[in-house]
């Protein structure tokens, strides 16, 4: 029996005087919603207000020794070595993949080391020696990419080119590689073709012939 100094749900619904959990809830999400739509217009003007106080970066022109030859380009300190060789020059060897410093398809030396041209700033090359793959050839065919021609280390080729120069590195560091050398020497290229058998046997070949 409902308590008589109390009004039941019903008289709450008959008189329209009632305060119900689903009324607390609509307040509550209205309120949120507002200090929310608050927050994000007192963010936004704050963003402005910096903004207007930043002043952007400008173009400047670089210096690149590339593949033997100098050129130069006008870029913005922000942009990478791998825009400049694609976007610039024309350099599409080194492939834009992850973007993120993972797969290796971007691979360049860099005074003979290999390196990521992603994540690598063009300003930051300037005075050292970069090789692309297309450089590798010189008066012909290279003859690490003679053995991935030769051992099958090659599907749909996107990864090669980063693959080709990584290995150019590491046999002019470790001539008599073994099968364990190569995985660690190469390990910071991946081929999503699978055809780690064939990059291995051709790694191992250079690696024995001195890279010649």
């Amino acid at each position: 029996m409902p308590d008589q100094g109390h009004p039941t749900r019903e008289d709450q619904i008959r008189s329209g005087s009632g305060f119900s959990r689903r009324d607390f809830l609509k307040g509550s999400g209205a309120a949120v919603a507002a200090t929310t739509l608050a927050q994000s217009v007192s963010e936004t003007e704050a963003a402005q207000q910096a903004g207007t106080k930043v002043a952007p970066a400008k173009a400047s022109a670089v210096k690149l020794d590339i593949n033997g030859k100098a050129v130069t380009v006008t870029v913005e300190p922000r942009v990478t070595l791998l825009d400049v060789l694609r976007d610039d020059l024309s350099l599409t060897g080194a492939k834009e993949v992850c973007d993120t410093a993972n797969c290796g398809a971007c691979t360049v030396l860099l005074d003979g080391k290999a390196v990521y041209a992603c994540s690598v700033l063009a300003h930051s090359a300037v005075g050292k020696k970069i090789m692309t793959a297309e450089g590798l050839a010189g008066q012909g065919v290279d003859a690490v990419a003679q053995c991935f021609v030769k051992h099958d280390a090659t599907q749909c080729g996107y990864c090669t080119p980063g693959f080709v120069v990584a290995t150019r590195a590491f046999v002019a560091a470790k001539p008599n590689a073994t099968v364990e050398d190569i995985g660690k020497g190469l390990g910071g290229n991946i081929c999503r073709c699978g055809t780690y058998a064939g990059v291995i046997a051709a790694a191992l070949e250079c690696s024995k012939k001195g890279g010649k």
